[in-house]
């Protein structure tokens, strides 16, 4: 063989190692990604058969207690108008109220979301002294830690739709907080594919969370029922 002929069945040989390294690659990340896919939905599913027990449709069976947390969401939606999500939690949080099963509630978001749930609790008859605002519950962890370390809670009712109410009562019962959950309706079409698939990684995250004993934002002690609602 040549030179010319040697050197071209090198580069040739090249080429077919770089294809097969590529191929390898691509299968490589593939199966990374099915690995952490099929992680993530077991992660979802056993969170969905952990909250069975302590979730409820109907206000009425929620076990009373003296603080209900709602977890905050934005009130606007994506396509401009108020969020059901939002709107569905408020609901239910108001109709444990009118059942008496609470008598204070903790709204738990960031930005907007502590105010815009407050004034709309008010507006569907929860008074306006049993409402606190936690301005700091940047995520679910965050909200229910809080809860417990800020607000002093070891009792608590937690309301959500139940994909993310799932999530909020294995963190808070794994944090030491007897926790129930009432299930605010959910919206009857997504607003988005991404508003569905999160969940899943969610729930990973919430395992990753109570894994590493993740820190939620600290703040001044507050005394419900004797502080006033800030």
């Amino acid at each position: 063989m040549g030179k010319s002929a040697r050197k071209a069945a090198g580069k040739a040989a090249g080429k077919a190692a770089g294809v097969r390294l590529i191929l390898f690659a691509i299968l490589g990340i593939g199966a990374v990604a099915l690995a952490v896919s099929l992680l993530a939905w077991l992660a979802e599913r056993q969170l969905y058969r952990t909250a069975q027990s302590v979730s409820f449709a109907d206000a009425a069976q929620v076990p009373a207690t003296d603080v209900a947390l709602v977890l905050g969401t934005a009130p606007i939606g994506p396509e401009g108008g108020p969020n059901r999500y939002f709107v569905y939690r408020l609901d239910a949080a108001a109709a444990l109220w009118k059942a008496g099963k609470i008598k204070y509630v903790i709204v738990s978001g960031s930005g907007e979301e502590p105010d815009a749930m407050r004034a709309g609790l008010i507006e569907r008859g929860v008074p306006a002294q049993a409402i606190y605002r936690d301005a700091r519950g940047y995520r679910t962890w965050d909200s229910v830690l809080r809860a417990r370390d800020v607000y002093g809670q070891k009792r608590l009712v937690i309301v959500s739709q139940r994909f993310h109410l799932d999530r909020a009562l294995f963190i808070a019962r794994h944090e030491g907080l007897d926790a129930a959950g009432l299930e605010a309706r959910d919206v009857d079409s997504p607003y988005s594919i991404f508003t569905e698939l999160r969940r899943f990684p969610s729930a990973l995250r919430a395992y990753f969370d109570v894994w590493t004993s993740a820190k939620a934002p600290a703040d001044r002690k507050v005394t419900i029922g004797a502080d006033p609602p800030a």
